[in-house]
């Protein structure tokens, strides 16, 4: 990640970033399946943050 942004940028960023993750195996094994897959899960490429410059 560049160095050229604010804090607030690059938090929002990072948040963002851990929030596009697969969930844990183990996760779909304690909820025998009812959670099966992220559904905030987000594409670099056509979903976009809004975040402005």
């Amino acid at each position: 990640m560049s160095s050229i942004k604010s804090h607030g940028k690059k938090m929002k960023l990072v948040k963002a970033t851990r929030q596009n993750r697969r969930i844990p195996a183990f996760v779909i094994g304690r909820t025998k399946g009812a959670v099966s897959y992220n559904r905030k899960n987000r594409n670099w490429r056509y979903d976009k943050l809004g975040i402005s410059e």
